[in-house]
């Protein structure tokens, strides 16, 4: 069996939430929370997969413009993660990190939550698209093998070839086309979370509170 072809059980054990409503987690079979389904209403049934608006997060972040309710969609996820198992997956530079006092390198935090840096380009991106993971419920040494490695942060082409393995700026592609998920990548992370289990509440350490707006519709979700 392919690597990288997730099993049914591992299928049904996990759930994408903040997805385009055309995401190839549908197409996998995965359990999706897309903008009309809202995943502020997921009952927290098992370990997710969450990829929450980061538009107003990343490098970028100065030329966004969104509703509050989007930015705090990203907070929502953190603890969302926390509380059921998963992994969150934002932009590298991403300020959610620093906001969250999410870990770097080896450190763990209290939730037993690490942090690993990859490059959507491993699993068949069209550009260069490195991405930071939380993880949260596992341990790093029982998740798969990334294609490369996962303290691999830099990993960079110098410039763009006509070869099969082409590879673009994100600028130079559509939007779309910038934010799906290579399947590989769903597959990858479909498997990794399905190891994950709910952390449970950590001694004098509740959930922090998340505005979400709730009644609130949401404007997109990427």
């Amino acid at each position: 069996m392919d690597i990288y072809t997730p099993t049914p059980e591992q299928i049904a054990s996990v759930t994408a939430l903040f997805v385009r409503s055309d995401s190839i987690y549908k197409r996998l079979g995965v359990d999706s929370y897309d903008q009309e389904r809202d995943a502020r209403n997921y009952p927290g049934r098992g370990p997710i997969i969450a990829h929450p608006p980061c538009k107003s997060w990343g490098r970028l972040r100065h030329l966004a413009t969104v509703s509050p309710d989007q930015h705090e969609l990203a907070r929502l996820a953190v603890a969302m993660v926390r509380q059921y198992g998963g992994v969150l997956e934002h932009p590298s530079g991403s300020k959610l990190w620093e906001d969250q006092k999410l870990p770097l390198g080896p450190e763990l935090d209290q939730y037993g939550g690490f942090t690993l840096s990859v490059n959507q380009f491993w699993w068949g991106h069209k550009a260069q698209k490195r991405s930071l993971l939380y993880f949260v419920g596992c341990n790093p040494v029982d998740l798969l093998a990334s294609p490369i490695r996962f303290d691999a942060v830099l990993y960079t082409v110098a410039q763009r070839t006509t070869s099969n393995n082409s590879t673009y700026k994100l600028k130079e592609i559509s939007k779309a086309d910038r934010e799906r998920t290579p399947i590989n990548f769903a597959r990858w992370l479909i498997i990794c979370a399905s190891f994950c289990k709910a952390p449970g509440k950590v001694p004098g350490q509740p959930l922090k509170a998340v505005e979400v707006y709730p009644g609130r519709k949401l404007n997109r979700f990427l």
